[in-house]
């Protein structure tokens, strides 16, 4: 076993000689960082465009099938599996683990993730042909029906659509919510999947910009589209033998505080990525979503944005939280010194809460994983004002606190940086890796 001190106890070591506690935490940790280049696609959603399902709803923050697919074979010869994703975001982990014949239960706390997770679960076993059955059947009379609420007092919905768009978009759900399921979960899905393309509105890194040069599509063309491409899949899936051959479900919960798990076992396999403290807002990039089906005004949406793990910058954090971890406190201490530098000056609190957040998620982690668990972690470092904070070492280090042990830190591949950022500070590689964690012999 990799035997390591603790970050809290390396002032009485030799690595005190590092310029700063990052550089003694990059020492701590440089036996076990591994080059993984391979995995370079399969951190992010770019191979999900080839798989069938996965592709049909663009859940951009989503790493691959291939990773999963890639982890569940290499702990198929172990004890049977009990895989749990406590930021399951769209069921990447649990559709995989599913047709692989792993139980898998997963967590979210946006509730458009874990419908459209449990929509694609039911996809597995619903016939070729019913998605455009229920499509032509809503086609002859949507014109007619009357137009479903939204959340339109949310400032976005007033100026993502043409008004013509819009009210078809509403009578397209008021037929939708008049199917039978599973037929309406699945429209409902592809429904949602098109609401970016019919409006003037692009999902850009932390936010959903308006973008009144493209032209947006009508609804009508544009779902028929999305179901021909259901229909597609539904084909494939069978022609590669998919089915669903163990339980998989959502639940719509919070990582920090997990939900009871459906299964007796305990899981054993945990195969996950946060969101990242890079300042995205789920709730700002999936606000149109948000606003057809998931909240009735401007004021749940605002209680859904305060609710998410604190990696954006409108969270709270109290005047008494801090994290516990010493490298975190070095760097939003240099942060807040160059507070008027900032491009935003809520940057420290965010990084503030997110690791308060981290910490309670990693206890929990602890608390109800089995005793051989392994965890597999994509976590990507961040930059602000020239100061790199690596996440995933961090990570690692507050991991330990709670009785993991680091196997392996793989490095998928190194992002650039801003060209403000470079500008100002040059280019500095930024890792996204792979975390590696077992529970340790001493939790046992």
């Amino acid at each position: 076993m990799h035997t390591q001190l603790s970050l809290w106890e390396l002032d009485a070591t030799p690595l005190r000689r590092a310029s700063s506690l990052r550089d003694q935490l990059e020492l701590k940790y440089a036996p076990l960082l591994q080059e993984r280049p391979e995995l370079a696609e399969s951190v992010s959603y770019k191979a999900n465009k080839e798989i069938p399902l996965l592709r049909l709803y663009r859940y951009k923050e989503a790493f691959a099938y291939t990773l999963v697919k890639d982890v569940l074979c290499t702990h198929q010869s172990s004890a049977r599996a009990t895989v749990l994703d406590p930021f399951c975001g769209m069921g990447t982990t649990l559709l995989t683990s599913a047709i692989t014949g792993v139980p898998a239960w997963g967590v979210d706390r946006l509730p458009v993730g874990v419908f459209v997770a449990n929509t694609l679960l039911k996809m597995l076993e619903l016939e070729p042909g019913s998605i455009r059955d229920a499509y032509d059947q809503l086609a002859e009379r949507v014109a007619h029906l009357p137009e479903a609420e939204v959340a339109d007092d949310v400032a976005i919905m007033k100026v993502a659509f043409e008004p013509p768009v819009l009210r078809r978009l509403r009578q397209w759900k008021t037929g939708i919510l008049g199917l039978p399921s599973p037929q309406q979960e699945v429209m409902t899905l592809l429904l949602l999947s098109i609401l970016e393309s019919c409006s003037y509105t692009s999902k850009d890194g932390q936010f959903l910009r308006l973008r009144r040069d493209r032209k947006p599509l009508f609804p009508d063309e544009a779902l028929l589209e999305r179901v021909c491409a259901a229909e597609r899949d539904l084909r494939q899936i069978r022609s590669l033998g998919w089915k669903q051959r163990a339980q998989a479900v959502a639940i719509l919960g919070d990582a920090r505080s997990l939900p009871a798990s459906p299964f007796q076992a305990k899981p054993n396999l945990i195969v996950t990525s946060p969101p990242y403290a890079n300042r995205y807002d789920y709730t700002r990039s999936y606000s149109l979503e948000l606003c057809f089906f998931f909240v009735k005004n401007f004021e749940d949406l605002k209680h859904l944005r305060q609710s998410i793990l604190r990696s954006h910058i409108e969270v709270k954090v109290g005047s008494d939280e801090e994290s516990s971890h010493p490298v975190v406190q070095e760097v939003v201490a240099l942060l807040r010194a160059r507070r008027e530098q900032l491009n935003n000056p809520r940057i420290p609190d965010m990084i503030t809460g997110y690791f308060v957040d981290m910490e309670r998620v990693i206890h929990e982690l602890a608390r109800v994983a089995a005793d051989d668990a392994v965890i597999y972690m994509v976590v990507d470092n961040v930059r602000f004002e020239g100061e790199l904070l690596p996440v995933d070492l961090i990570l690692c280090d507050i991991a330990e606190q709670s009785g993991f042990q680091t196997d392996a830190v793989w490095v998928a591949r190194y992002k650039g940086n801003s060209s403000q950022q470079m500008g100002r500070y040059g280019r500095v590689p930024v890792r996204e890796s792979v975390l590696v964690w077992r529970k340790s012999d001493a939790q046992k």
